[in-house]
């Protein structure tokens, strides 16, 4: 795959990701009833709701910065790994499997977008490793 396909495929998943955790962290700040009553519904604390907003918008905001901040980056995709894995298996125990689809297809365009990202970045630019 050339590098200019491989870094189309990155932003594309980067800006939907960043759309998809952004409208999300969004809400949470903002309490929308939509986001607000489906995650009181799974258990989860309204402090955490705030939490997971400001993260998810800081995540975001790291994510579409442009050649910086790769060990950010790194962070950022794991903490977006662990909001969709943890939102799965919530969604799982209490709402049943049916309402999990926005999570399997967050799971994916993030796992591309990651594997593109470790594509285009070597362990040397991101570690800084020599």
């Amino acid at each position: 795959m050339k590098t200019k396909t491989t870094k189309i495929i990155y932003w594309a998943g980067a800006i939907f990701m960043s759309l998809w955790f952004g409208a999300s962290g969004f809400f949470e700040l903002t309490k929308n009833p939509v986001v607000w009553d489906i995650t009181l519904q799974l258990g989860y604390p309204p402090h955490f709701i705030y939490i997971l907003g400001v993260f998810k918008i800081t995540g975001v905001l790291v994510l579409l910065v442009p050649n910086r901040l790769l060990r950010l980056k790194e962070w950022a995709f794991a903490g977006m790994f662990f909001d969709i894995l943890f939102a799965f298996f919530s969604k799982v125990a209490v709402l049943g499997f049916s309402a999990t689809a926005d999570a399997v297809i967050a799971f994916s365009v993030l796992a591309v977008t990651y594997l593109m990202f470790r594509k285009l970045y070597s362990p040397e630019l991101i570690y800084g490793e020599a």
